[in-house]
């Protein structure tokens, strides 16, 4: 895995939503969420800006959902159901992409994700206590 990676090509599982992707920093903005929402879903996502995602099949089957604040917009295929990227509510200006779904990639290939703090968000607490990363995730292969 090349971590300077940027220029990617993607897809939800049954192909029926395509996009072409430029990445805000290659894949070294991989990392998790703990909110209520991505906790349940358990994917790996990376960082592109609004402007960087092209999707160029599949806009009609994208669906969207939202909770609590609605300002995260969390998009997927109304086929398959698989999560492609979602609108951040950290950072507006970035979409979180979901690493399983761009072209030979896996959330496997990162030996260690950071997990951010996504139940709080800094606008709600106390900038003192605040913390944004609040673990890791590791992937371990199996030895014989």
């Amino acid at each position: 895995m090349d971590p300077d990676t940027d220029v990617l090509d993607g897809a939800c599982h049954c192909g029926g939503v395509q996009f072409h992707v430029r990445l805000a920093d290659g894949l070294r903005t991989a990392r998790r969420c703990d909110c209520s929402y991505c906790s349940m879903r358990g994917a790996v996502a990376v960082s592109a800006a609004l402007a960087d995602i092209q999707i160029v099949a599949g806009a009609d089957v994208l669906s969207c959902y939202t909770f609590g604040t609605h300002a995260a917009k969390h998009y997927f295929c109304s086929r398959c159901g698989i999560y492609t990227h979602h609108q951040r509510r950290s950072n507006p200006e970035q979409y979180g992409v979901n690493v399983a779904c761009l072209d030979g990639m896996s959330p496997f290939d990162f030996a260690e994700v950071p997990v951010n703090n996504g139940r709080q968000h800094p606008s709600e607490v106390d900038a003192g206590a605040y913390r944004r990363v609040i673990g890791m995730l590791q992937f371990v292969p199996a030895t014989d």
